[in-house]
């Protein structure tokens, strides 16, 4: 009879053990924490067995760069929009949020088609352990669950679906961005042109004041006259005020968008905008939106994820299996018997796989209701927007063609006519404020125009066929 030996019976599984906990001494802990800046500190105080108490992780540092003070558009003369659109697109936090996401589920698409990891497992015969004669029995053990055929394919379909989806959605992200940055410079536009025509006005209302004082000196006119002009220009200053706080608020709206501190400064906006004219027919802009909206193909990415659900759901009725090799020794008087074989779960809950079935067909339902839903809303979306941006062209030409010439026709024959004293100081002023006002709402319709125009190149999905500008 043979002497016992513990280590002989154990020695084999201890072998593979030890070298997969070896990577996990001290040491090896100590190395690794090199590679790790934001987990290195915590492993090296585990390793070291420090009894110092383990400080909370420091927050991930910014990857942008420290933004200059000057801005990123300092040197220009003049704020560019489509400069402005793309430097929003490169820099605003929300679209990296929405890339890390599609990033993220990307990477899902390995992680669900791999096979699960392998399983090890080591028995042995307490009967002969301690024992003076004989050898300990012992049995070694590999398996492998290995899924049904087709279901790591659906389960890498489904992930791949719902990465496409993240990804549309950064795609409507961005045109979320590339809307806010062209309504914000539209306020900036109408803010900085709103004060260049109460600038003009003050100028005007200086014109008339030395008009009255030289009328008031030969005893033409009252001093009323002189009063009601100070009293004009008084008030002229006092929304210049306000203009110059629209400025800034519209300033820090786009450092906002361009994620640079809000009082950076910026060039001023362009003296005038294009106005192109809009399309000629709304339809083309429907189907242009059901191809190009990225709400659209996200939520059809949805639709197909959740096909491939429901056909993973029909596949739980067939049974995994588990491929298994086993070293038995545990026979006494007998070799070591290799041996092959196999496992598999018997599907008899047939009720639970029934309502997974049912399930996943409601949510198939749900998401075409919702994207037929989405359809439904571009759609009115896009004729809404084509709607306004129509009527806004329309006014725009009233003002051009009929309104402000009339205007200004109108304060020059009624200088002329105070001049030579034939309308009083009253009807002068009355003809400056129908200038300014005009003026004032001329500027509001460009932006109003291009703000609707914002929102229609949102609804249709991105750039418009546009007739040449005007």
């Amino acid at each position: 009879m043979k002497v016992c030996s513990i280590s002989r019976c154990w020695g084999m599984p201890f072998l593979v053990l030890a070298a997969w906990a070896s990577q996990f001494t001290p040491d090896a802990l100590v190395r690794a924490a090199e590679f790790s800046p934001i987990v290195g500190p915590q492993l090296v105080a585990r390793a070291e067995g420090s009894s110092q108490p383990i400080a909370p992780l420091p927050p991930t540092p910014s990857t942008h760069r420290p933004v200059v003070e000057r801005g990123l558009f300092a040197g220009q003369s003049e704020l560019s929009l489509e400069q402005l659109v793309l430097a929003v697109e490169a820099r605003n936090p929300s679209l990296q949020a929405a890339a890390a996401v599609w990033r993220a589920a990307a990477a899902r698409y390995p992680q669900v088609i791999s096979l699960k990891d392998p399983m090890f497992a080591f028995m042995l015969a307490t009967a002969n352990v301690g024992a003076n004669e004989g050898e300990a029995g012992y049995l070694l053990e590999v398996s492998q669950e290995v899924p049904w055929f087709g279901k790591r394919r659906l389960r890498g379909q489904q992930a791949l679906a719902e990465a496409g989806a993240a990804r549309s959605e950064t795609g409507d992200v961005r045109l979320q961005l590339a809307e806010a940055a062209r309504i914000a410079f539209s306020s900036y536009y109408l803010a900085d042109r709103l004060a260049a025509v109460n600038a003009d006005t003050s100028r005007l209302l200086d014109e008339f004041l030395l008009v009255a004082r030289q009328r008031y000196e030969v005893g033409q006119t009252t001093q009323q006259d002189l009063l009601q002009a100070e009293l004009e220009l008084a008030q002229l200053h006092s929304r210049r005020a306000e203009f110059r706080r629209d400025v800034g608020v519209a300033t820090a709206r786009i450092n906002t968008l361009l994620h640079q501190p809000p009082g950076c400064p910026l060039p001023p906006p362009p003296r005038n905008l294009a106005v192109p004219e809009p399309p000629s027919s709304p339809e083309p802009l429907h189907a242009l939106a059901l191809q190009s909206r990225p709400d659209l193909a996200a939520q059809a990415a949805r639709i197909q994820a959740r096909q491939a659900a429901l056909a993973l759901a029909c596949k739980e009725y067939y049974p995994d299996m588990e491929l298994i090799g086993r070293y038995d020794a545990t026979m006494e008087d007998e070799a070591m018997r290799p041996m092959v074989g196999m496992a598999f779960n018997v599907p008899i809950q047939l009720q639970r796989r029934s309502a997974a079935v049912r399930e996943a067909t409601a949510r198939i339902q749900q998401e075409t209701a919702e994207y037929q839903n989405r359809v439904n809303q571009a759609r009115y979306d896009v004729q809404a927007a084509y709607e306004r941006l129509v009527q806004g062209r329309a006014i725009l030409r009233l003002y051009s063609d009929r309104i402000l010439p009339a205007a200004e026709q109108n304060i020059e024959a009624a200088l002329a006519n105070y001049t030579t004293g034939n309308i009083d100081f009253l009807r002068l002023l009355d003809a400056e404020r129908q200038l300014n006002n005009q003026r004032e709402a001329y500027h509001s319709t460009v932006a109003e125009y291009h703000q609707r125009l914002a929102e229609l190149q949102r609804a249709v999905g991105g750039a418009l066929p546009m007739p040449e500008i005007r």
